[in-house]
């Protein structure tokens, strides 16, 4: 065998081991989730009098949904000289112009609502947070991201937990108004499920680190200020803020009975954007702070699940890797009759990909007992997952190399049921050149099914075809809605 070919097969190896140890660590937080699902919920004091809090509601060009988190807000049970709500505007479209009007309406009828309009972007999200944040009169701060519509009980059922002057962030788990709108939108909520029912759970009542999720979430006004502040230096000043509260001695709690629902991207340019930025995000995070948490005074386990979480979305540069190298193996599997390889490298690929399987249907046994037709959706979220690996890949590299972009925020298009239409809508993801390359990438291994076929390479091709549906779906998919787009506003 030439040494190119048996380096090849080196390196493969390696990329496919390292997928599989993140496979390892997905059961790993299965595990734990499973034996610390049925620990009780915190018994909780009351304030003798409801402290001041304050709700802060970042939008940028948000034209559809301000008024509808607005109005939400101010329908919270919570006494109105106690409930500051700031409206935290960078818009630079007729946004302004609405939220002004509603803000005017509300605060005759007697509501504490602030429209706080900034004409310079500096910062982005975590700057208007900021410096809302340095106007602010309450003690505890919820956010609310634009699409989302908190329910009127959520912070009777959270502000309590504060009495505990140990807790620095309540958490809640996101839930979608849109879920059932497309297939699309049905796998996007079976991914936050499995981010939100298995990974938060697992991380919190294990004592290991989580994270805040950028909204539905209330934070303690010293723990901001006492970790740093509302700092800009990555795309996820949310994940950041969260680590750097957690070295600094705070806890953190997590309420996954409770939840705010929220508008899924009905456009998949506008979820790959969404996708892009959070995954940039974390590896920036990782950069910054990983060398601080292996320094802290933390347990091994604290540390060692903190690097997997903010390392985890390297798993897409692998998974990038492994795709230019599957044609490759194959064709020296078959030309060196290497049959016996499959006994190597079909357990690391069951382990990379199975625990997939087994980590979303541990979510979906959790929210509705996995019935039948979500379970269904598991080949089609797999899928996906290989399908975005270019887009995040791409994401990963920017940071890695130091590569600055500005925060591209998701359009919301109030969307909440199965017929409502985003096509005709002013807001449009930005678009670029790597749906050709997905779609490349999938006529390519539709050739390598039929040559694997040919080869008599059976085991392979059960991969092969995940890895031809994945890249085809984000790749058509990517195209064809941006056509229907130019098509419909043409």
């Amino acid at each position: 065998m030439p040494w190119f070919e048996f380096a090849t097969l080196l390196i493969y190896l390696a990329v496919l081991s390292a997928l599989a140890i993140y496979g390892l660590h997905r059961y790993h937080l299965v595990l734990l989730h499973r034996h610390h699902r049925g620990d009780a919920v915190q018994v909780i004091d009351t304030f003798s009098t409801e402290p001041v809090v304050t709700v802060q509601l970042p939008l940028f060009n948000e034209r559809y949904v301000a008024e509808r988190l607005i109005r939400a807000v101010c329908a919270m049970d919570w006494p109105r000289d106690r409930l500051e709500i700031q409206v935290l505007d960078d818009s630079t479209d007729d946004t302004c112009e609405i939220v002004a009007g509603i803000a005017e309406e509300l605060r005759a009828a007697g509501h504490d609502i602030h429209h706080i309009h900034r004409t310079d972007r500096t910062g982005f999200k975590a700057g208007a947070l900021d410096a809302g944040l340095a106007r602010a009169r309450g003690e505890f701060i919820a956010i609310f991201d634009a699409d989302f519509v908190p329910p009127p009980d959520l912070l009777r059922r959270t502000v309590p937990h504060f009495t505990d002057r140990r807790i620095g962030l309540i958490q809640v788990r996101w839930d979608h108004l849109n879920r059932e709108h497309s297939l699309l939108t049905r796998i996007q909520g079976l991914m936050l499920d499995g981010h939100f029912v298995v990974e938060h759970t697992a991380r919190h009542r294990s004592g290991r680190f989580f994270n805040f999720n950028g909204t539905a979430g209330l934070w303690r006004r010293q723990c901001i200020e006492a970790a740093g502040g509302w700092q800009h230096d990555t795309l996820t000043e949310d994940l950041d803020l969260s680590y750097r509260a957690q070295l600094a001695g705070w806890q953190f709690l997590y309420r996954p009975d409770l939840t705010a629902p929220a508008e899924l991207p009905a456009e998949i340019n506008a979820f790959k954007s969404q996708q892009h930025r959070w995954t940039k995000g974390s590896i920036q995070t990782g950069l910054k702070l990983l060398p601080a948490i292996w320094r802290a005074r933390q347990p091994l386990r604290v540390k060692a699940e903190a690097t997997f979480h903010l390392t985890d979305n390297l798993s897409y540069l692998l998974m990038l890797v492994l795709s230019l190298l599957m044609g490759p193996v194959l064709f020296i599997r078959h030309a060196h009759g290497l049959n016996w390889f499959y006994l190597v490298d079909l357990p690391l690929f069951l382990s990379a990909t199975m625990s997939v399987a087994a980590f979303y249907l541990c979510a979906m046994s959790e929210i509705d007992g996995g019935r039948r037709q979500r379970a269904l959706l598991l080949p089609a979220l797999m899928a996906m997952g290989i399908g975005l690996c270019v887009n995040n890949a791409r994401a990963v590299i920017e940071a890695l190399l130091g590569h600055d972009s500005p925060f591209v925020r998701t359009p919301k298009h109030c969307i909440e049921g199965r017929r409502a239409r985003w096509t005709h809508l002013r807001y449009r993801a930005a678009v670029n050149a790597l749906p050709a390359l997905e779609v490349g990438l999938g006529l390519w291994f539709f050739f390598l099914c039929v040559c694997a076929t040919l080869f008599g390479q059976w085991l392979a091709l059960p991969f092969l075809a995940l890895f031809t549906a994945g890249f085809l779906m984000v790749g058509l998919m990517s195209i064809g809605q941006r056509t229907l787009l130019r098509w419909r506003h043409s």
